[in-house]
């Protein structure tokens, strides 16, 4: 499907000249426009509202992370698909970026299981929409409003191999668990070979210069075992 989405709203023909996203021109110093501005609140605001009246009964969920640059010969790819199912038969439904890659394989093994498959999009460059596997799919404009949606509608992340927003959506969950603004919220790292040399980093360079406390290093769990992923989900019924 060529074309765009701004937000909610797809457009089919796009000037070139007009290829920025919502997000960035919030956030350019140079756009200054004080008028405009104040108007941007009541779109952030209805961001929100939107959000929360589609997702406020959602019931238990999982969110499933990843990169969107992995394709079906990836391993992540059945990996993410084979949690999403097994997540879904428990009766959780499944939250991704409604993107491509990992995202696609986990939104479509929750639908095939018949669990519900929610999709949150965001406005990009280079993506076009959600994959067609989403049950549930909201498009957002903003990041942040995006990212308050996953924390508080789910009750743990399931992180794939993934690129710069994966490791956003990772460490933004670290610090919520760090300072105590979410609890009882499993962070499981799947695939050992590749979060090895992070985890590495955390111990040997972090930990050592004292930056972080050993507390903040046993959040993660990094394992292999897709039954040790789901059975750490379905503990947060009995921490509920």
């Amino acid at each position: 499907m060529k074309g765009r989405f701004r937000g909610p709203v797809f457009q089919r023909r796009v000037e070139e000249a007009d290829a920025t996203t919502t997000d960035e021109r919030l956030l350019h110093r140079g756009h200054l426009d004080t008028h405009n501005d104040t108007w941007r609140v009541l779109r952030i605001q209805s961001e929100f509202v939107e959000g929360f009246g589609a997702l406020a009964e959602l019931g238990e969920a999982i969110a499933i992370f990843g990169s969107a640059r992995l394709r079906e010969d990836h391993p992540g790819y059945a990996q993410a698909e084979e949690i999403a199912r097994r997540l879904a038969e428990a009766g959780f439904a499944v939250i991704t970026g409604g993107g491509p890659g990992i995202m696609e394989a986990a939104n479509k093994g929750a639908s095939e299981a018949g669990g519900l498959s929610v999709g949150l999009g965001i406005e990009l460059p280079f993506e076009n929409g959600l994959n067609d596997h989403v049950d549930l799919g909201i498009n957002f404009r903003y990041f942040f409003a995006r990212k308050t949606m996953f924390v508080k509608y789910a009750q743990g992340f399931v992180v794939l191999p993934g690129g710069v927003g994966t490791l956003d959506e990772l460490f933004e969950a670290l610090t919520l668990r760090q300072t105590q603004k979410i609890r009882h919220f499993p962070i499981v790292l799947v695939g050992t070979a590749y979060w090895s040399g992070l985890i590495g980093w955390l111990r040997d360079t972090a930990l050592a210069a004292g930056t972080i406390g050993q507390a903040d290093l046993d959040m993660l769990v990094v394992t292999d075992d897709l039954d040790e992923v789901v059975d750490l989900m379905l503990r947060t019924r009995e921490d509920a």
